[in-house]
C-alpha cells in the first residue's frame, strides 16, 4: 500500500496541472444492450481519455476527447464552412465529459487477447446503457490500473469531501464495481462477454504498479516536495468588522472554500461555518461568515459580489473586494439543496431590496421567481435541441498567428515620414459603428471619425479620416453617440451640448449637413433604427428615447422632427436608457431601473414588462426574429427568451402578446465565473465593467455568438453552449490596453472589430482562448509589421 499511496500522491500532488492521468489512445462506444435504438454506436474512432480537475475542490471529470489525424480537422472545417447554416465542428461531438461520481459504476476489465476496456453508466440514457472506452493495444496494463485507481480515489474525494490520502482499503472498495460484467461493444458478439483475467482489485493494482514506479518515485517525490515549498497559496484576508444587525434575513451552515490563484482551484478553509445575511441599515445589508475559531469574512451585499448559485454542486460562489482593492473568490458548499435554496432567497432578497429600495415581500411571486432563476445556473428551454444541434469551431488551444492590421492615426501629415499610432491630441477612440451595406467601419475619436475598409482577407485598411465634426454653424463637437443611416450613406450624430437636436453627416462629403430639432421640451437621450436592418435601406424614420418617452423621428417633417401621433410618454420617471428593434420592427426598451418593456408598435402600451433585477441596463440588443433579448449591466449580461412555449399564447413572442401566468419569461444571467473575475481583477486592478453586448448579425444569419468587453479583455459567449447549460460557454482575448468598443463584422461571427484607445483591429474569433490562469495573465503580443507605425504610403490621403 505504501507504493500505491506514493504513486497517487504524485499524481494528485501537482495541482497546477488540470489533467491528472491520461490514456492517450482508444475508441469510445455507446452500448445499449436492452434498447431498440441499436446495440452499439461508435462515438469516437480515435480518442484520448483523461481525468482532470474541475476548479472545485473534490470534484473531478472523466473526459473523452476526439483525436484527429493530421489535417483532418482543418479539412472538416473547410467542408462545413461552405455551408452557411453550420459552423465547423460541434464541441459536444469532439468532447464528452462525465462528473466522476459513484453513480457511474466506473470499472475496467482485461479481455481475451489483452484488450483493456473501461465502462461506466450512461446516466442520461436508457436502463442498461453504457459508455465503453476500448484502450489501444499499445496501452500497458499498469497504465490501465493507474487510471482506474485515480478514478476510484476521485470518487472517494467527491463522496467523503476529504483528500484521498486518508482513504482506507475498505473505503475504496465501495467504488469497485468489477463484479459487474461489461458487454462487448461489437454488435456481432454476445452481449455478455466473460473476462479471461479478473479485473485488478486495488491491491492487485498496487502490486502491478510497484515495480514500474520503484525506480523513479524517489526523485519525483523530491521534486514534488520542492515544488510544494515554492508555491505560496492564497491566504484569506482579515475579516471586516460586522456592523450592528437590525434583522437577520437568513443564517445557514456550510463549508467554506477560497480560490487559490497558484493552483487554480478552490481550497477548503473551514469545514463548518455559519453564513449570515442581515440588514444593517435602511436598504443596507451585510454578509458575515463565521467559524468556530475566527471570523472569516464580512462584506456588504452588493452587485459586484457577482453571485452564482450552482445546485449540481450545492455551491454558492461570489467575489469579495478588500479595502486595498484586492479581489478574492469564495465558495460556500451546503449540505443539501433545501439549505442552499433558503440561503439563496435570503441573499437575493437583500440584493434586490438594496438595488430597488422596495421590500421583497411587496414584489409578486412571479417577480421573485424571475429574480431567483436569473441568479442560478439555468438550462434554457432549448437545451436539448441546442446540445444536439451545436455546430461550432472548437476554439484552438494554441493562438493562431494574428495577422490583423492595426491602423489608427487619422491625420495624414505630408511632411512626416511616419504616422504614429498614438498622437498627442488628448483624445482616444470612444465609439465604433460597423457598416451593414458597405464593408466599412467608423471609429469616433474626439471630434474626428476614422474610416476603415474591410479587406477580403479579413483585415482593416485605413481609408480616410473626417478631421472635423462640427455643426452646420461651424461649432466643433465630439459625438456622444453615432448611428449609420440610409444605406450607410449618412451618419446620425448626437451632441451632448444640444440634447434636443440630432445631426446628419453626409459620409460622401464627410461633413454635417443638417441639424434636426426633435422637440422643444422633450430631449433625446438615445436613439435606435426603425427596424434592425433599416440602415441597409432608404428608411428615413428612426426611434428616439427620453428618460420617460418613446417616439418616432421623421427628418422629412418641417419644423420639429418628432411624430406626435407616435409619442408614448409616461408620467413617472422611468429612466429609459436604451432601445433595440427586431427585423419586423418590434421594440425593446430598457431602463436604468433594470426593467425591460416589449412593444409591438409605437404609441401603444407595452405588451410585456420584464421585472427589474435592480441593476441599470446600459445596453440592449434583440435577435432579428425577436426570440432573444440581450441586456447589458455593468457586471453581467441578461439573456431572455421572449418566446412563450405554454398557455393560451403559446408560440407568440412577448412583443406580440403579454406573458401569461402559465408562460413566464425565462432569464439567463451571463457572467464570468467568480474565480475568473478575481483573476481579471488580480491582473488589471480594475472592477468588471462590460461594454454594451451585441449578437452577431446578418439578414440571412442566425445569432450564434455574443460579444462584449471589460477592461483589456474581449469576451464572447457561444449561444448554443449557453442554451445547453455548458460550463464553458465563453472565451476571451486579452489586449495591452482597455477595449473601448467592439462588434462583429456584419454577416459573420468569426471576425471581431475592436477599438482600443489608439488602435483599431479586426481579429479572428479562433484566436480567442478558454479562460485559464495562463490566458488571463498572458502578455499580449504585437500585431505584426503594423504594430507601431503606419508608413505614409499606407495611408489614403484625406480630401477634407
Amino acid at each position: 500500500m505504501f507504493m500505491l499511496r506514493n504513486v497517487t500522491k504524485y499524481l494528485f500532488g501537482d495541482t497546477s496541472k488540470e489533467s491528472i492521468v491520461e490514456i492517450p489512445q482508444g475508441q469510445l462506444y455507446l452500448v445499449r444492450p436492452l434498447s431498440p435504438k441499436g446495440y452499439s454506436e461508435l462515438i469516437f474512432k480515435d480518442a484520448a481519455a483523461t481525468i482532470r480537475r474541475t476548479g472545485q475542490e473534490y470534484q473531478y471529470q472523466l473526459v473523452i476527447q476526439r483525436a484527429y489525424e493530421e489535417g483532418e480537422e482543418e479539412l472538416l472545417a473547410e467542408e462545413d464552412g461552405d455551408d452557411g447554416n453550420a459552423e465547423a465542428l460541434s464541441a459536444d461531438k469532439d468532447e464528452k465529459t462525465f462528473l466522476l461520481d459513484q453513480g457511474l459504476h466506473f470499472r475496467s476489465e482485461i479481455r481475451d487477447g489483452g484488450e483493456a476496456v473501461f465502462a461506466w453508466r450512461d446516466l442520461s440514457g436508457d436502463p442498461g446503457d453504457l459508455y465503453e472506452f476500448i484502450c489501444d493495444r499499445s496501452v500497458q496494463a499498469a497504465e490501465v490500473g493507474t487510471f482506474e485507481m485515480v478514478a476510484i480515489k476521485c470518487q472517494y474525494e467527491r463522496k467523503f469531501r476529504k483528500p484521498q490520502e486518508a482513504a482506507t482499503e475498505k473505503e475504496l472498495q465501495q467504488f469497485n464495481f468489477t463484479d459487474q460484467t461489461i458487454p462487448s461493444a461489437s454488435a456481432v458478439s454476445s452481449p455478455t462477454t466473460k473476462a479471461i483475467d479478473p479485473p485488478p482489485k486495488p491491491k492487485a493494482i498496487e502490486d502491478s504498479l510497484a515495480e514500474q514506479t520503484k525506480k523513479d518515485l524517489s526523485s519525483r517525490e523530491t521534486k514534488t516536495r520542492a515544488s510544494d515549498k515554492e508555491v505560496t497559496h492564497t491566504m484569506a484576508p482579515p475579516s471586516a468588522t460586522e456592523p450592528r444587525r437590525t434583522e437577520v434575513l437568513v443564517k445557514e451552515r456550510a463549508e467554506l472554500h477560497l480560490f487559490d490563484f497558484p493552483s487554480g482551484s478552490f481550497m477548503l478553509q473551514d469545514p463548518s461555518v455559519v453564513a449570515t445575511v442581515s440588514e444593517i441599515g435602511k436598504w443596507e445589508y451585510w454578509l458575515q461568515i463565521s467559524g468556530v475559531e475566527r471570523e472569516w469574512l464580512g462584506q456588504p451585499v452588493a452587485a459586484d459580489m457577482n453571485p452564482v448559485f450552482n445546485f449540481e454542486y450545492l455551491s454558492f460562489i461570489f467575489n469579495h473586494y478588500t479595502e486595498d482593492g484586492s479581489a478574492y473568490s469564495w465558495l460556500l458548499r451546503f449540505k443539501d439543496q433545501e439549505t442552499e435554496e433558503r440561503f439563496q432567497e435570503g441573499l437575493m432578497r437583500a440584493l434586490w431590496e438594496r438595488l430597488n429600495e422596495i421590500k421583497w415581500t411587496k414584489s409578486t411571486d412571479d417577480e421573485r421567481q424571475y429574480v431567483l432563476e436569473a441568479f442560478q445556473d439555468l438550462t434554457m428551454e432549448d437545451a436539448e435541441n441546442a446540445a444536439k444541434e451545436e455546430e461550432e469551431d472548437e476554439e484552438e488551444e494554441e493562438q493562431s498567428q494574428d495577422d490583423s492590421q492595426r491602423a489608427e492615426e487619422y491625420d495624414s501629415d505630408e511632411s512626416a515620414d511616419d504616422v504614429v499610432t498614438k498622437p498627442d491630441d488628448g483624445n482616444t477612440n470612444s465609439q465604433l459603428a460597423v457598416g451593414y451595406k458597405h464593408d466599412r467601419s467608423f471609429v469616433v475619436r474626439g471630434s474626428k471619425i476614422g474610416v476603415f475598409k474591410h479587406t477580403p482577407n479579413n483585415n482593416l485598411e485605413f481609408s480616410t479620416n473626417i478631421s472635423k465634426v462640427e455643426t452646420p454653424g461651424g461649432k466643433l463637437f465630439s459625438p456622444k453617440k453615432v448611428m449609420l443611416h440610409s444605406e450607410d450613406t449618412d451618419m446620425i450624430l448626437q451632441n451632448q451640448d444640444n440634447p434636443n437636436s440630432l445631426y446628419r453627416m453626409d459620409l460622401e462629403y464627410g461633413k454635417v449637413v443638417d441639424e434636426w430639432k426633435v422637440h422643444d421640451d422633450i430631449p433625446v437621450k438615445t436613439f435606435a433604427p426603425e427596424k434592425k436592418f433599416s440602415q441597409m435601406t432608404g428608411e428615413q424614420t428612426f426611434l428616439g428615447l427620453s428618460h420617460n418617452a418613446l417616439y418616432r423621428v421623421d427628418p422629412r417633417l418641417s419644423g420639429n422632427k418628432m411624430v406626435e401621433s407616435d409619442l408614448k410618454q409616461y408620467t413617472s420617471k422611468n429612466a429609459f436608457s436604451s432601445a433595440a428593434t427586431t427585423e419586423k420592427g418590434y421594440i425593446a426598451v430598457a431602463s436604468d431601473k433594470g426593467d425591460i418593456r416589449l412593444f409591438d408598435k409605437l404609441g401603444l402600451r407595452a405588451k410585456s414588462q420584464l421585472p427589474a433585477l435592480g441593476d441599470p441596463i446600459i445596453g440592449l440588443d434583440v435577435s432579428a426574429d425577436g426570440r432573444w433579448v440581450l441586456a447589458t449591466c455593468t457586471t453581467y449580461l441578461l439573456l431572455i427568451d421572449a418566446l412563450q412555449t405554454e398557455g393560451k399564447n403559446e408560440g407568440k413572442l412577448g412583443f406580440e402578446k403579454p406573458f401569461g401566468k402559465d408562460s413566464k419569461p425565462q432569464p439567463k444571467r451571463l457572467t464570468l465565473q467568480p474565480s475568473h473575475v478575481a483573476q481579471f481583477h488580480h491582473e488589471t486592478k480594475a472592477a468588471l465593467s462590460f461594454t454594451p453586448a451585441r449578437f452577431n448579425t446578418g439578414v440571412e444569419d442566425k445569432e450564434t455568438s455574443i460579444i462584449t468587453a471589460t477592461g483589456p479583455f474581449i469576451v464572447t459567449w457561444n449561444m448554443k453552449r449557453v442554451l445547453a447549460g455548458r460550463k464553458d460557454p465563453y472565451t476571451i482575448k486579452r489586449y495591452e490596453e482597455e477595449v473601448k468598443a467592439d462588434d462583429f463584422k456584419y454577416g459573420s461571427d468569426r471576425n471581431v472589430i475592436v477599438a482600443l484607445p489608439n488602435e483599431v483591429n479586426m481579429v479572428a474569433k479562433q484566436s480567442f482562448k478558454k479562460p485559464t490562469r495562463e490566458s488571463i495573465a498572458a502578455t499580449p503580443r504585437g500585431s505584426g509589421r503594423f504594430g507601431s507605425k503606419l508608413r505614409k504610403s499606407e495611408v489614403v490621403n484625406s480630401p477634407y
